[in-house]
């Protein structure tokens, strides 16, 4: 089994400090990051961080993208102008999994290096190196692609690294992980969304809300700019879950417009089933 002896993570927002927050007892972990602030804050956390990459890539065998999927094929090649190793394992943390492939394989196949894309599916409505934690990843899923054919022992040791952070595992294809991730991850936020717009279309109605406004709308809050680039990317899986979305309120406003009980109580049965096999399952 491959060990990585140093990992570069490029940068250190939430998911960055929070990897190397976990895997501190278990690996050497160098976090990046262009703002020496950001740096400066990691510092501060106990964590090992430089703002030069050349220092971040040194003899790096695990390289982690931790920017948006957008920026990853420009960072990858500044940290292989910076000196990256072209034995370094390349993997990220990026919500969508097709973009990552499709983009990085030129530069991949310049150089020969490796990419396995990860999705740890953990976070939080608030950003920055200052929100990461050390249980961040406890029991949270890591969807695994390898779409490049990536040898299976590196696929083991990438596996291996996230478990031991505290993940449960699972491989898939890119294809499969957006349309996955448009279901569970990327149609709730938006439903956050809808929840705040129609709830609180008046926000001076909030003041009345309880623990169901907070809890269906908290995500809302999460950074606008990095949700509109992850919604544009994974649009196409999206729209048809919106779309099938459009078709169940439908259902429940036949529902209600007839007034009969059982129907309505039917399908909030089903809804609570489908709701709660998520407690047994996780």
């Amino acid at each position: 089994m491959i060990a990585f002896q140093k990992i570069a993570v490029l940068a250190g927002g939430l998911l960055g400090g929070s990897i190397a927050l976990a895997g501190a007892g278990s690996h050497r972990i160098v976090v990046w990051s262009r703002r020496p602030e950001a740096t400066t804050q990691a510092f501060a956390m106990g964590i090992e961080a430089t703002s030069d990459l050349s220092v971040a890539v040194r003899d790096a065998d695990l390289l982690i993208l931790c920017v948006p999927v957008g920026s990853m094929a420009g960072l990858l090649q500044h940290a292989i102008d910076a000196g990256l190793s072209s034995d370094c394992l390349i993997t990220d943390v990026g919500s969508v999994k097709r973009l990552p492939h499709e983009s990085l394989r030129p530069l991949l196949a310049k150089l020969g290096l490796r990419f396995i894309g990860s999705h740890p599916m953990a976070g939080g409505e608030k950003g920055g190196i200052e929100q990461a934690r050390v249980d961040l990843f406890q029991n949270a899923a890591c969807l695994l692609t390898n779409d490049e054919a990536v040898a299976q022992e590196e696929c083991e040791a990438i596996e291996q690294f996230w478990q031991s952070l505290g993940c449960r595992t699972a491989w898939t294809d890119a294809a499969e992980h957006d349309a996955i991730v448009a279901r569970v991850s990327h149609f709730p936020h938006l439903l956050a969304c809808v929840g705040a717009m129609v709830g609180l279309k008046n926000p001076a109605l909030g003041q009345y809300g309880g623990g169901g406004l907070r809890d269906t709308t908290r995500v809302a809050s999460g950074s606008p700019t990095m949700w509109a680039e992850i919604l544009r990317e994974n649009r196409d899986e999206l729209l048809r879950v919106v779309r099938e979305s459009q078709s169940e309120l439908e259902v429940i406003a036949n529902l209600l417009d007839s007034g009969d009980l059982l129907p309505v109580e039917a399908w909030l049965q089903e809804a609570k089933c489908r709701r709660d096999k998520i407690r047994l399952e996780s």
